[in-house]
């Protein structure tokens, strides 16, 4: 079947606090997809059966419409998906990446990019990812879990010292882009660095802080791609960093010893295989200065413009971004 007879549509935007990062993936996947020939329908499951008339309002900062996740319900029922042979799902963080999309569109038994159902949830899932990487001996840092009704801020505190002692990461359990994230140097901070993770989550974790380097491995087909390092300009690799122009440096491959890339690019498959991953992700972690890795979180669709990080670990190996867009399209029609 030539690329032209196939029909995709394309989910961008979503109700997540990573709405704007997805329509940027969004907009480089939909120039990708059309260069490609494939025939592109761009939907917005957040605005529900109210879709904008004109292709570039989907990729505008301005939103013409309520939204709501009750919406992804009625238009993924709809007419609109009745033609499809695929979804590229472009959403991240919540109600994209955590499962739920991929369960209405497994249960109108339409097929889609990225990781399937119960893989999807794991991987965002922080504290579940971690007990998985735990068993197939994936390094992970240390943590523990604040349930939403855990307010006694003392008992925190004291289990915080006791587990790993400061500094440590307080953030969402379930976000991405390092969305409600704080880094914590003592007990003042802990209080204020709970609230903020609890905005975005029911649980929040609070994770040993590994100082070192800031490293992520691509996974392709269960190809791993060679290790990229990120060099914040300063701070740490915060949204900030990870959006704004000129504020990081990208080195890929990094520059490591050959065992030590050897080493990551191992967890890195081990990661995504724990989970029961498929087709492509990206896999985060923290290198030490004596080159002891941990392994932060896998992400099931990460970032997907001409310039996001796994399309330039792709570019290392000969692998174009829409060459890349085309294998994900492929895999999901398998």
């Amino acid at each position: 079947m030539a690329n032209k007879d196939i029909n995709i549509a394309l989910l961008v935007g979503g109700v997540s606090s990573e709405r704007e990062v997805s329509k940027a993936s969004g907009e480089s996947v939909y120039k990708a997809l059309n260069y490609l020939g494939y025939n592109v329908t761009v939907i917005d499951p957040a605005y529900g059966l109210n879709q904008p008339g004109n292709v570039t309002d989907f990729f505008s900062q301005k939103d013409f419409t309520e939204m709501s996740n009750r919406n992804y319900i009625e238009v993924i029922n709809s007419a609109l998906f009745d033609n499809i042979d695929a979804v590229f799902i472009a959403l991240h963080g919540k109600w994209g990446e955590d499962g739920k999309i991929q369960s209405l569109l497994e249960l109108r038994d339409i097929k889609y990019s990225g990781s399937k159902v119960l893989a999807s949830a794991l991987a965002m899932d922080k504290s579940l990812s971690k007990i998985m990487f735990q068993h197939y001996h994936v390094d992970t840092p240390r943590w523990f879990v604040v349930e939403k009704d855990d307010s006694d801020l003392r008992l925190i505190q004291e289990k915080i010292k006791k587990f790993f002692g400061y500094p440590c990461v307080i953030k969402p359990n379930d976000e991405g882009s390092t969305v409600g994230l704080t880094i914590c140097r003592g007990d003042v901070e802990v209080y204020e660095a709970v609230e903020k993770a609890r905005k975005f989550s029911r649980k929040v974790l609070v994770e040993e802080y590994i100082a070192g380097r800031e490293l992520t491995v691509g996974i392709l087909d269960q190809q791993v791609l060679p290790v990229l390092e990120i060099k914040p300009k300063s701070g740490f690799y915060d949204y900030e960093h990870k959006y704004t122009h000129g504020m990081s440096e990208y080195v890929v491959p990094a520059e490591l010893p050959a065992k030590v890339s050897e080493h990551l690019q191992h967890q890195a498959l081990l990661a995504f295989n724990s989970l029961g991953c498929s087709s492509y992700s990206r896999v985060d972690f923290r290198l030490t200065s004596d080159y002891k890795s941990y392994c932060l979180e896998v992400n099931t669709l990460p970032g997907m413009t001409s310039t996001s990080l796994l399309p330039k670990m792709a570019k290392t190996v000969g692998i174009s971004f829409e060459e890349l867009i085309d294998r994900i399209i492929k895999n999901a029609l398998k």
